[in-house]
């Protein structure tokens, strides 16, 4: 086995304390908590869990401070196996929060991110290293700097680099060259349009085919997921499961896409086992909690099946 991981993250790392409550509450308003849950969030972090949950070997760069909620940001990537040594902890630093209200009604989640202040990634020889010799680096643009310095040290490298797009700088020239540096681009229901400045979502998967990425997809919730394949857009319909919380969905995607790519999944078949992979963490609170292993997720899908439905 190598001693170089197969995907490296760099982005969004914090923890997310989940409310749910038993109605969403108006404006001014007010609503009952039922059940609080502290877990580990973020969208690269959370990427790089369940891509190791699923067998990959995963390392995380990045920074934390030193106060609580950084040691427990560090413990729970630790409890699913993902190599940590390449945090940086500042004294004095406050980590990253979120806070999000999650509605039972319909499993959506409001979120209230408390972002940290911390200074930019120092990219040492050291960390250099890893990136060049890791086989996939996979980032969400959470902090530009950050994520367009460890993208040129992969392209340079040769490898593989996996873009969330789901943060976007209020500069869309900086989201326009991001997003095509990825070879991998897997997006959110709003970034395509915003980005690409497209009114139609399928035409706006298909122009930024034509950016640079090899694999372009977008992801839209319960409505399931649309793809480029040989120039065409499909959409591939979401697994039904008795979703209660969908925080977190996206990020899993990603990581489980990744898991799939290195297994050696054709574009399609890897398609449909990570949305199934993101379909059974929504059954379950929290963006971690509900992440399946890749036995469970073949079983999953064995007894049912989706199609995908060319669109454009």
């Amino acid at each position: 086995m190598s001693d170089f991981p197969q995907i490296v993250g760099v982005g969004h790392n914090c923890l997310d304390y989940l409310c749910t409550v038993e109605a969403y509450p108006p404006e001014d308003g007010s609503t009952h908590i039922t059940s609080i849950a502290e877990q580990g969030g973020g969208a690269a972090a959370t990427a790089v869990v369940a891509a190791s949950r699923l067998g990959c070997r995963s390392v995380f760069i990045g920074r934390l401070g030193d106060d609580d909620t950084g040691k427990k940001i560090l413990a729970l990537l630790q409890k699913d196996n993902v190599d940590t040594s390449y945090i940086d902890i500042v004294p004095g630093g406050r980590s990253s929060v979120s806070y999000l209200m999650v509605n039972p009604a319909n499993a959506s989640r409001t979120k209230f991110p408390y972002p940290d202040e911390l200074a930019p990634i120092d990219w040492d020889e050291r960390l250099a290293k890893l990136v060049g010799r890791a086989d996939a680096l996979h980032i969400d643009g959470t902090k530009y700097d950050n994520a367009l310095s460890a993208v040129r040290i992969a392209k340079e490298a040769g490898v593989t680099v996996s873009l969330d797009g789901c943060s976007m700088q209020r500069d869309n020239e900086k989201n326009k060259a991001l997003a095509s540096l990825a070879d991998i681009l897997i997006m959110n229901a709003r970034y395509p349009l915003i980005v690409s400045g497209m009114g139609d979502y399928a035409r706006a998967l298909l122009e930024m085919s034509h950016w640079g990425p090899k694999i372009v997809i977008g992801t839209q919730g319960a409505s399931g997921c649309m793809a480029v394949i040989d120039g065409a857009v499909f959409r591939f319909p979401a697994y039904t499961v008795a979703a209660v919380d969908t925080t977190g969905a996206g990020d899993v995607f990603h990581g489980a896409f990744l898991a799939g790519y290195f297994k050696g999944m054709d574009l399609e078949a890897n398609i449909k086992f990570a949305s199934a992979v993101s379909a059974l963490k929504c059954t379950k609170i929290g963006g971690r909690d509900g992440i399946p292993s890749y036995e469970d997720t073949l079983s999953f899908m064995n007894s049912r099946t989706i199609n995908k439905i060319q669109v454009l």
